[in-house]
């Protein structure tokens, strides 16, 4: 609901909130976490002093004025009660406080320079003083005149009744205080906080942006340079077998995928706000197509296929990758040596295996021995963020495997 703007509208609205309005947000996890540490400290000491002052009260009561037992012990909880109850709902607290102080003021005695107990007078002004801390100025203000109409009824001396005027005035202008202290200390908190990240969004961005500048002057350069120069060999050369030929325009086509892919990547790193990537991603029916380019490459490569149902796109990418970084760091790592690459599917997940006889490299096709890429590190990080499994290492026959089991169901939520 909002709130007026009429002077006398926004009275009447604070007024209404105090006394049957909902009571005021717990405060935030970091004040709470600051004195998680003495609260099993504070709370039995808490505890035992608020039996104490009840138990004082009623004494009071009962040798004062000489009221039964259950009154006495009623009024000595209505003092300490709501005291304990203003830590976290103030508004109730009060609200339980005050229409005490019109019954607690029975039977008092002549004698009595008070018609309260001290124990209810010092509750009652923690009430009102947690209160002040806790809400805005116009309810404090409220529960402050709500205050001094029992103190002008029944306080017998004015100078006394004046004396209290001053003292809740004075109360609660110390607690507004404190909130519009707090209030500030938590929005320089928020403000530190929000140049904080900005500050490391900023330094992301800006990393980023140099991550690109160097693969596009470099890594993009050089690609560049391949395919340029791969179409033009031919012309170059004197009576180029039409195989050569072939290898030299597959040579040139790779180089511009990958400078396609790439441009892609650069976008992506240079804003942060790019839109998302809506080219079409290969999946499962393109591993042929990808199988067929190795042999073509000069790689003896087997492929076997046995899959039920199409998989689903994040699960088919996945698949494709994994067989793609496969054969790439085979041919690096194994050359020569026969691939063997299979797909099944089946109880609910897809199984990618490729392997890998021992080749004429120095190393396996991981580079289980001598490598120190990111290919292992990638393939296994497309397939646990799938919720599945990957395992690489080497073979009985020497050579070297990489298997990875995604899953096909859905139940991870990602495929």
């Amino acid at each position: 609901m909002a709130q007026p703007d009429n002077p006398v509208r926004v009275a009447l609205y604070d007024l209404r909130r105090l006394l049957v309005g909902p009571d005021v947000p717990p405060r935030p996890a970091t004040t709470r976490r600051r004195w998680h540490g003495w609260r099993s400290y504070l709370v039995p000491f808490a505890v035992l002093a608020l039996v104490g002052l009840t138990a004082a009260a009623a004494q009071y009561l009962e040798e004062n004025r000489g009221l039964a037992d259950g009154y006495t012990v009623a009024l000595g909880l209505g003092a300490t009660v709501p005291v304990a109850l203003a830590v976290r709902w103030p508004l109730w607290a009060w609200r339980l406080a005050y229409p005490l102080l019109f019954l607690g003021v029975v039977r008092a005695g002549p004698d009595e320079p008070w018609p309260w107990n001290p124990v209810q007078i010092l509750g009652y002004l923690v009430v009102l003083v947690v209160l002040g801390t806790r809400v805005e100025t116009g309810l404090a203000l409220w529960a402050g005149a709500a205050t001094l109409l029992p103190v002008y009824l029944f306080v017998a001396e004015r100078a006394n009744a004046h004396g209290v005027t001053v003292l809740v005035i004075g109360a609660l202008l110390l607690a507004d205080q404190i909130r519009r202290r707090r209030l500030s200390q938590r929005a320089l908190a928020e403000q530190a906080e929000r140049s904080e990240l900005e500050q490391a969004r900023r330094a992301v961005l800006e990393e980023r942006t140099r991550i690109a500048r160097e693969l596009h002057d470099v890594v993009a350069h050089h690609m560049s340079m391949i395919a340029v120069r791969a179409e033009t060999a031919p012309y170059r050369l004197d009576a180029v077998p039409e195989p050569a030929r072939a290898e030299f325009t597959a040579i040139a086509g790779a180089a511009r995928e990958a400078l396609t892919d790439m441009r892609r990547l650069l976008g992506v790193l240079r804003s942060e706000s790019a839109d998302p990537e809506t080219a079409p991603q290969p999946g499962l029916p393109d591993v042929p197509a990808l199988v067929e380019a190795a042999r073509r490459a000069g790689m003896t490569v087997t492929l076997e296929v046995d899959v039920p149902a199409e998989p689903p796109a994040s699960v088919g990418l996945a698949a494709y990758r994994i067989v793609q970084e496969a054969l790439a760091n085979a041919a690096r790592h194994a050359a020569g040596a026969e691939v063997r690459a299979t797909i099944r599917g089946a109880a609910g997940a897809l199984e990618v295996r490729v392997a890998n006889d021992r080749g004429d490299g120095p190393t396996t096709a991981g580079g289980g021995r001598a490598g120190h890429g990111h290919g292992l590190t990638g393939m296994r990080e497309r397939a646990v963020s799938l919720g599945g499994t990957f395992t690489a290492g080497p073979t009985d026959d020497g050579g070297y495997a990489v298997v990875a089991v995604l899953p096909c169901d859905g139940e991870d939520g990602t495929a």
